[in-house]
């Protein structure tokens, strides 16, 4: 990454979070963007979710570390507040959804 430009969505280490983007393996739109100051920005299909500083930006590409894609998409939900609101349970249960 130059300049804190995405460069594919790359941390330092290589690992991104869009890899696979479009296979519907996973991937939720999640992707990673490094900052210059060493913030990270997790941005959601192309646009800011969350940025994360300090600790919290040290800690998160060794999270990313021998994830697949589809659990680093998922910790990047779980970081952006976009993950399970609740009412999964019942839209399991709807008539749509029973096969």
């Amino acid at each position: 990454m130059k300049d804190g430009h995405p460069a594919n969505g790359h941390l330092a280490d290589g690992q991104s979070g869009r890899e696979g983007d479009g296979d519907g393996h996973g991937n939720l739109g999640f992707e990673v963007r490094q900052r210059k100051d060493g913030s990270l920005q997790i941005l959601h299909h192309g646009r800011l979710a969350t940025t994360l500083r300090g600790t919290a930006a040290a800690d998160f590409p060794l999270e990313l570390q021998g994830c697949s894609v589809a659990d680093a998409q998922q910790s990047m939900a779980r970081l952006t507040g976009n993950y399970k609101r609740g009412n999964e349970r019942l839209a399991a249960a709807h008539l749509r959804n029973q096969r």
